[in-house]
């Protein structure tokens, strides 16, 4: 049960940035609610493709449909004013990458994935909904830029990992988790840390 609440409230979440996005986009209401789906279920439906959940939990119920849908209209309605969208993205952004990253992580481990395996499924599940955003909107997806994005995930679903591989199962390791991978995040934006890049001769 818990899992399932933190599932919609991830999805709600990057719905938020999606959302936001498009309102940074001049997009129509429309244009706002395709960018708060693909992102609030992008990465859910990757990796319940990936671990044979077909069909995905999205198409199962009907709550996964209507959660990302409400938080494109609530964006729609409430958005701050442009100046601030920015923030606002980049928060809610490693919000949902920290909630995503530990749900994937978890399910993978139910479903007997090897811990590598189990910590690559919680980082995709945590990275898949925004590529597809910033792809739908013109931009350059941000793990593929220098930013510091893929790395929190990776290290907050290797917690949850970790822990599992010692058979701890308390209840506030995916909340440190998620809040690990959070900080991280917010960290790497307000310092401006970057993953290392090529030579220029």
């Amino acid at each position: 049960m818990a899992l399932h609440v933190f599932d919609l409230v991830g999805i709600f979440v990057f719905g938020i940035t999606g959302a936001l996005v498009g309102v940074r986009k001049n997009l129509d209401v429309f244009g706002i609610l395709v960018l708060s789906l693909v992102t609030g279920l992008g990465g859910g439906f990757l990796r319940d493709v990936l671990i044979g959940a077909t069909p995905p939990a999205a198409l199962q119920d009907w709550r996964y449909l209507v959660v990302p849908v409400v938080a494109g209209l609530v964006t729609f309605f409430l958005h701050p004013r442009i100046g601030r969208v920015e923030r606002l993205v980049n928060i809610f952004d490693a919000a949902g990458l920290a909630l995503f990253c530990v749900i994937g992580a978890r399910k993978a481990l139910e479903v007997g994935l090897s811990p590598l395996s189990a910590a690559m499924l919680g980082t995709i599940s945590g990275i898949g909904g925004g590529v597809i955003r910033d792809v739908l909107s013109g931009r350059v997806p941000v793990v593929l830029r220098s930013e510091i994005y893929a790395t929190p995930a990776f290290l907050g679903a290797g917690i949850v990992v970790l822990a599992s591989a010692f058979d701890y199962d308390a209840l506030w390791v995916p909340f440190a988790a998620a809040v690990v991978c959070f900080l991280i995040r917010l960290v790497a934006i307000r310092r401006g840390w970057n993953a290392p890049l090529p030579r220029t001769t």
